[in-house]
């Protein structure tokens, strides 16, 4: 291998770890792309937003025909993700009658989503963002937001 060879490898590697450090448009649009892709394959018409770790909007698709009111949801659901460092869906467990964060939804100016389909985003132990889906049953938000999140790494490795 010779040396020119070699510092391309140096200077793409680098420049894909700081891609990988943050969230960024890209990375947040690549990303959304798949969730939509099985979206539709489930025959759904959602929103999907990511945020990034201070739970600011990177990028919002609304597919056609989808619910008015999954836009605002979509994107509280990431600024929960990122704001509590867990699932939607775990802190709906948590915040439930008789749980420890009973009451915790009536705080933030009610951007506190308490059903599924937001995700925290994590490279290693590094919070990133979140990804928010909204448009379908819980349970298919809930499914969708998980299979944003494990999609990270396959598209960290397309950009």
């Amino acid at each position: 291998m010779d040396y020119n060879s070699l510092e391309d490898k140096v200077r793409n590697a680098l420049q894909s770890l700081s891609k990988a450090q943050t969230m960024n448009l890209d990375l947040a649009v690549k990303l959304i792309e798949e969730v939509e892709r099985e979206a539709t394959k489930m025959g759904l018409k959602v929103v999907v937003a990511v945020s990034d770790a201070a739970a600011r909007p990177v990028a919002v698709h609304c597919m056609d025909d989808a619910y008015i009111g999954s836009f605002d949801i979509a994107l509280n659901k990431t600024f929960t993700s990122v704001a509590f460092k867990m699932p939607t869906s775990k802190l709906a467990t948590l915040a439930a009658p008789g749980g420890s964060l009973y009451g915790i939804q009536f705080t933030n100016q009610g951007k506190v989503v308490m059903f599924g389909g937001g995700e925290p985003l994590y490279i290693g132990e590094k919070l990133i963002g979140a990804i928010g889906v909204s448009g379908g049953s819980a349970e298919e938000d809930t499914y969708l937001g998980e299979f944003g999140k494990n999609k990270l790494k396959d598209v960290l490795n397309w950009i």
